[in-house]
């Protein structure tokens, strides 16, 4: 095992959670470098970071192994030279969303255009049913593949792989949906549209009436939706309880017979 930055041998006894730190501090330098000068070389990556290139090497293959970065061939302008031109290390889509980015704020100042310019709070809303009915699509196969009994589990499973950390668990006079995760949540904070828009979605996927109790926009641990009993789930599709205010919400959760996750 290595020093951070450096090519020589750790002494005997180091502490291992000391030397896996460094390795993942010396791996974040090297994909960084390749952030800020584009696709490199080893021996542009050793040279810029003051390490060999086995050392380069051995970070490389990590971060391939982790989808950070991917080799390519090395375009050659003018007049090529003898041998395989050596591979360039590029960062993947994966690789660039684990450095800082501005959706948050694009998507903010986007809505913020939306409701100044555009119709107000009305186009706001708009623009997130037809965002969630887009997305709805890829969920509405699983859903409706499985009896009533298992939508919200299916819905659970559907959400979880597009990063909402999702769970369903039964209730005593229905289920609850659970979003541990949401990944808009700095934008729902301002926009409580997307909540609603969500809610109406999950609705019409599951063919009855839920209720949102809590929501992680609204301070609460949990995005936790009530889904009434199967026997129920024949009734038509209603619109949604308009968005509550925190303490609304646990007062509703406690005439549900549930306190907000």
């Amino acid at each position: 095992m290595k020093y951070v930055g450096e090519d020589r041998e750790a002494p005997t006894g180091a502490p291992q959670e000391e030397l896996a730190t460094g390795e993942r501090s010396t791996r974040n330098r090297v994909a960084r470098s390749i952030l800020d000068h584009g696709p490199s070389t080893v021996a542009e990556l050793a040279g810029r970071l003051g390490l060999t290139h086995a050392a380069v090497r051995r970070h490389l293959d990590a971060l391939v192994a982790d989808d950070v970065v991917q080799p390519r061939e090395q375009r050659v302008y003018g007049a090529r030279t003898r041998g395989r031109p050596a591979k360039a290390f590029a960062l993947t889509d994966c690789g660039r969303d684990a450095f800082d980015q501005s959706y948050d704020k694009l998507a903010m100042d986007a809505l913020s255009w939306i409701a100044a310019r555009e119709g107000g709070d009305d186009a706001v809303l708009a623009f997130a049913r037809d965002r969630f009915a887009e997305q709805a699509a890829g969920y509405r196969g699983a859903v409706e593949a499985v009896g009533p009994e298992k939508r919200a589990e299916a819905l659970a499973k559907a959400l979880s792989a597009d990063g909402y950390a999702a769970t369903a668990r039964s209730a005593p006079v229905g289920e609850q949906l659970c979003q541990h995760h949401c990944p808009v949540v700095h934008v729902a904070e301002k926009f409580p549209q997307l909540c609603e828009a969500e809610t109406e979605i999950f609705s019409q996927l599951l063919g009855t009436h839920v209720q949102r109790l809590a929501t992680i926009a609204h301070g609460d641990g949990v995005c936790t939706t009530f889904i009434p009993k199967a026997s129920q789930a024949s009734a038509p599709p209603v619109p949604p309880a308009p968005q509550l205010s925190t303490t609304t919400h646990k007062a509703s959760a406690r005439t549900a017979g549930r306190n907000p996750a």
